[in-house]
């Protein structure tokens, strides 16, 4: 059954436009993916209603719906890089997460969620004349999670939530680097001897969870008549990326296939939020995140001298968010039935010397009168990479997310 899951999600889970990261985890998806969380600048955890969907750092916060959400995401991202003068660009389509949520009235709420946690992707070709090596660079790697969850009220005290949630971690990789025939320094007569061969190094691959069927999360919310906040917890837990290393000679002789395993320590994740509600309709919201990385990541390399290790730092994530609610009564003007979003946030990567400035603008478009929403979110920003190695990257990304609420199962 697992094989099945992973087959039928890959044709619609895929990478990102980052390059930082490649041999480790890849680029890491905040706070799952949401479109309407996004144009808030990744804030908004602790807030609470049927217009909100899942949160993957709060699953207590849908034991306060009353109508069941379902919510998908797509994402388009462009990214510049340089590096000591070195310019080009990558651009990608993904769909990073998928959420629904059904209320239970007193038994609480249940969930499920596929979102994306890391992924590696970009496919470049890279020539410097007609007597240089011409090389290819292909890497496709992505970790996703199937989430189910359950959250309940908690019997007397009503205005607190207890959730918890499993990531059941699934996902697979592939590299491939392909140099071509080095003529340089060869005469013209002596060059047809070499302008066939082409050396590969192929690697694919697997991801899961160590020794276990999942890791774990569970949050405490409090809804208050202005203000909300949530704490979690998010076990710590071991990646485990079953390799296949494949050379290749012109894509006909193959050396025998080298078998590793490389184990990834991911440590646990602690996470807090609160949100402030004034004028009935406006919010203020802070979202704290943190894992303390304390071990490098083994890179996939393998080959033609390539790095090891890479070192790691703090993993920390900043948010800060602004939303006014559009109205809820379907006879108000269209403009002030629409919800309008600003954010921003500030992000350490996992990897060491690498960090991450951006902001967002976002709006919810309402869609006929039983709350279906059109989410719309605009970001930007800036990742500055101190090392050395890695490359600085200018992000845009343009959110499309499609925001369904029903009463399913429940009487009119």
């Amino acid at each position: 059954m697992k094989k099945i899951v992973l087959i039928l999600f890959s044709l619609v889970v895929c990478g990102f436009a980052s390059v930082i990261g490649l041999d480790a985890l890849g680029e890491e998806q905040i706070a799952g993916g949401m479109a309407s969380t996004a144009g808030r600048g990744y804030a908004g955890g602790a807030k609470t209603g049927d217009a909100e969907g899942l949160s993957v750092l709060n699953p207590a916060r849908n034991a306060f719906d009353t109508k069941v959400v379902f919510n998908v995401n797509f994402l388009l991202e462009m990214v510049a890089l340089e590096k000591h003068g070195d310019n080009f660009g990558v651009n990608n389509i993904t769909m990073p997460s998928f959420n629904l949520s059904f209320p239970m009235g007193g038994f609480g709420a249940m969930g499920l969620s596929l979102w994306q946690t890391y992924s590696s992707n970009i496919d470049e070709e890279v020539s410097e004349g007609k007597n240089s090596i011409e090389t290819s660079i292909e890497y496709q790697s992505s970790i996703y999670e199937i989430v189910p969850s359950y959250t309940l009220r908690l019997p007397v005290i009503r205005n607190f939530a207890l959730g918890a949630s499993a990531h059941v971690v699934m996902g697979n990789s592939m590299r491939k680097i392909s140099m071509g025939p080095n003529t340089e320094g060869l005469p013209d007569s002596d060059t047809w001897a070499v302008k066939k061969i082409e050396v590969s190094d192929y690697v694919d691959g697997t991801w899961e969870i160590k020794n276990h069927p999942a890791y774990y999360t569970v949050a405490l919310q409090y809804r208050g008549h202005q203000s909300s906040f949530y704490f979690s917890y998010t076990t710590p837990h071991t990646l485990l990326n079953e390799l296949s290393y494949n050379f290749r000679m012109s894509e006909l002789d193959t050396l025998a296939p080298t078998k590793k395993s490389r184990e990834i320590e991911v440590p646990a994740l602690i996470a807090t939020g609160m949100n402030f509600r004034f004028m009935k309709r406006n919010n203020v919201m802070l979202d704290l995140a943190a894992r303390g990385w304390d071990k490098d990541i083994e890179n996939v390399g393998g080959s033609f001298n390539m790095e090891p290790v890479t070192k790691t730092q703090k993993d920390m994530l900043v948010a800060l968010g602004l939303q006014r609610d559009g109205s809820p009564l379907f006879y108000d003007p269209y403009l002030d039935r629409i919800t309008y979003r600003l954010g921003g946030w500030y992000k350490t990567w996992y990897v060491k010397d690498v960090y991450e400035l951006g902001g967002s603008l976002g709006a919810g478009f309402p869609l006929g009168r039983k709350g279906t929403t059109l989410d719309l979110s605009f970001q930007g920003g800036k990742r500055f990479a101190d090392s050395g190695r890695a490359w600085d990257e200018i992000f845009l990304g343009f959110r499309i997310g499609l925001m369904g609420v029903g009463n399913w199962g429940q009487t009119r």
